[in-house]
């Protein structure tokens, strides 16, 4: 009997979000293994022998380590079968990768954790709220060219696993998600989804009590 991947993931921390979801719809089963980037476990000794980055998530499976969210679901895409994670057109797949790209490359890590202690407390909601709109500005023009009911045509897509996760940071840094009527009806669609639903922070074994009501 193979041996289940083993996700090292933080319940709130968008990146390993996108794994969940990826997971969720390839309808891979997995151990969850909670990493508390509150307290600082992404940096001892112990978990970066498994990342050296000391970032989540980090996955074990197939006898190896595998680092970074799209690295991550390329793979289970290569490897798994059940729902496809990317289209078979070619253009097509190029542009869920792009999409892709603007959030996990172009958003997401100017607002992550590392960042926000660096610019300090006084200064980091205002920065992270700024940095999000600004992305989202483009993100919102790009999805004009390439939406469907998701992010590329009709299908759930890698785009759409980047997208729910940073919509939910987008709400915590208070952005005016008025402004960008695409982002927010395909996020209001895919909340909608079973495979959205089991992934989301609340659902997750390392999530506080508190979190859950």
């Amino acid at each position: 009997m193979a041996t289940k991947p083993v996700l090292y993931s933080y319940f709130r921390s968008s990146c390993s979000w996108r794994v969940r979801i990826a997971f969720a719809i390839k309808g891979v089963e997995y151990d969850y293994k909670g990493v508390n980037l509150l307290k600082g476990e992404q940096l001892g000794d112990e978990y970066k022998a498994v990342n050296p980055s000391g970032q989540v998530p980090s996955l074990e499976i197939d006898g190896m380590k595998l680092t970074q969210s799209l690295s991550i679901m390329e793979y289970l895409e290569e490897t798994r079968s059940g729902t496809a994670l990317l289209p078979k057109d070619p253009k097509q797949r190029a542009l869920v990768r792009q999409i892709c790209e603007v959030i996990a490359g172009g958003i997401q890590p100017l607002q992550n954790l590392s960042v926000l202690k660096a610019i300090g407390a006084d200064r980091k909601t205002e920065w992270g709220h700024d940095m999000i709109t600004k992305g989202f500005c483009a993100l919102e023009t790009f999805l004009e060219n390439t939406a469907g009911r998701y992010c590329v045509g009709d299908d759930v897509t890698m785009a759409d696993c980047c997208l729910v996760p940073q919509v939910y940071n987008a709400n915590r840094f208070q952005v005016d998600m008025s402004k960008f009527p695409i982002i927010s009806r395909i996020n209001t669609a895919l909340l909608e989804l079973d495979t959205f639903k089991v992934s989301d922070p609340v659902n997750q074994p390392d999530c506080p009590e508190d979190l859950r009501k």
